[in-house]
């Protein structure tokens, strides 16, 4: 599950830039909005890596798109807020998170193809009807390529941790990943052998609570289930798990970054990119319907050494050794 980077001549990277330049349809100026989990600041460098994959196509801002970034809350009701207005003005919508293809799901004309980008299962959800043929007007990329990576990131909480036997759950109350996550971990348990203790929160408000109820129930370290909510709120969440001594594992790099002890994830700058591709063969006309939803293809894991020190922790080094990024 290592990153493998691969590096192609630039001028061959400069005549296939210049040949999807040419291939895409005179005259026609595709009118893309992206809406991803406010804050912008969060969440910008996504729309940049969406925005820049789609230049490579030979995308052109004025010229043959006209992309529009948005943000919004967290949350199911505030994404289908934005996207009622927003879609009638759209040839092509890509939307972020599960909670943001749930509103997607709602309020999108059938008419209108839409790409979606780390969602935890779009076909339980029923936006897709198999991840090989989506049938409708709906294709992207999830967030999982396996439902055994929830288990494995608790494999690598107790690589570090030891005598790690209760384990709470942080997870968004009002996201349907959480559920997903939650029945992915399911039959791992007994070999795992741990006792999660689930605790939700539907906003920054509530993560206090939530810390403190994990805590009176003897936790010895905490999963993190991966969402929108989660993801903005990365900091907070690594800051409350270092003040109450809790390790933490995460899905998301961008919280260990933050302070988070570890993380096993995608990376959401690929999923991205992968995202633009999709678009790429959207607008070049293929239907959504007849366009495979994709999987993660670059895993990695992140490991926060300055968060060990603090919380007196050793890495074994086996660890250290797997992790893609160590930051001292």
């Amino acid at each position: 599950m290592r990153r493998r980077d691969f590096v192609f001549g630039f001028s061959g990277a400069a005549l296939a830039m210049l040949d999807n330049a040419r291939a895409q349809p005179a005259g026609r100026v595709w009118r893309v909005g992206t809406v991803g989990p406010e804050p912008r600041d969060r969440g910008q460098y996504l729309s940049d890596a969406f925005s820049q994959k789609l230049a490579e196509f030979g995308y052109q801002q004025g010229r043959n798109v006209d992309l529009t970034v948005h943000f919004t809350e967290p949350r199911i009701e505030k994404f289908a807020e934005l996207l009622v207005p927003l879609v009638a003005n759209l040839d092509l919508l890509v939307v972020w998170s599960t909670i943001g293809l749930i509103a997607a799901k709602k309020v999108v004309p059938p008419a209108l193809p839409t790409i979606f980008l780390g969602v935890g299962d779009p076909v339980r959800i029923g936006a897709v009807q198999s991840l090989s043929h989506p049938g409708g007007n709906m294709t992207g990329v999830t967030y999982e390529s396996a439902t055994e990576t929830w288990a494995k990131r608790i494999e690598l909480l107790k690589e570090i941790v030891p005598n790690l036997d209760r384990v709470g759950v942080l997870k968004a109350g009002n996201d349907p990943n959480s559920a997903y996550a939650m029945a992915s971990l399911e039959p791992w348990l007994p070999a795992l052998g741990v006792t999660l203790v689930a605790v939700d929160f539907t906003s920054a408000d509530e993560l206090d609570a939530a810390f403190s109820e994990m805590m009176r129930n003897n936790v010895k370290g905490v999963l993190v289930i991966s969402g929108a909510l989660t993801f903005v709120n990365g900091k907070r969440i690594s800051e409350l798990a270092l003040e109450h001594g809790l390790p933490s594992v995460h899905g998301f790099r961008e919280t260990v970054a933050l302070g988070g002890l570890v993380s096993l994830g995608p990376e959401l700058v690929a999923i991205a990119r992968q995202g633009a591709r999709l678009a790429d063969k959207i607008m070049k006309g293929e239907k959504p319907a007849n366009i495979p939803v994709e999987e993660p293809t670059v895993y990695e894991v992140w490991l926060n050494l300055r968060t060990a020190r603090v919380l007196n922790i050793t890495i074994p080094a086996s660890v250290t050794a797997r992790a893609d990024r160590v930051i001292e």
